[in-house]
């Protein structure tokens, strides 16, 4: 049952951070969330991004680490439950060579 709660969390923070970013990034990039991953006692969370063009992929990490707090704050009015006191951003490197093998196929 606690493997649900942690997926279903998991998930909600995922979409909850896809949408804060949509709406606080610039249009200068695309800033895809691909997935959150969580820690076994729900305390930190990495949120994993892709971002278009590759070149704004270090600004936009930056931006997302910046701003971490207002994000917390957005996820409260969305989440019921225990959120997670830390929370990083990182380029989704998994995904990238998935594309990339995607792109030789």
């Amino acid at each position: 049952m606690a493997d649900i709660r942690h997926e279903r969390l998991q998930e909600a923070l995922r979409e909850g951070a896809a949408e804060f970013l949509v709406r606080e990034a610039t249009p200068q990039s695309l800033i895809t969330v691909t997935r959150a991953v969580l820690s076994e006692d729900t305390k930190r969370a990495t949120v994993f991004i892709t971002v278009l063009p590759d070149s704004a992929e270090q600004q936009a990490v930056a931006f997302a680490n910046r701003n971490k707090r207002e994000l917390i704050d957005f996820l409260k009015t969305r989440i019921r439950g225990g959120l997670p006191h830390h929370i990083e951003f990182e380029i989704d490197l998994g995904e990238k060579n998935r594309q990339r093998l995607d792109e030789l196929s």
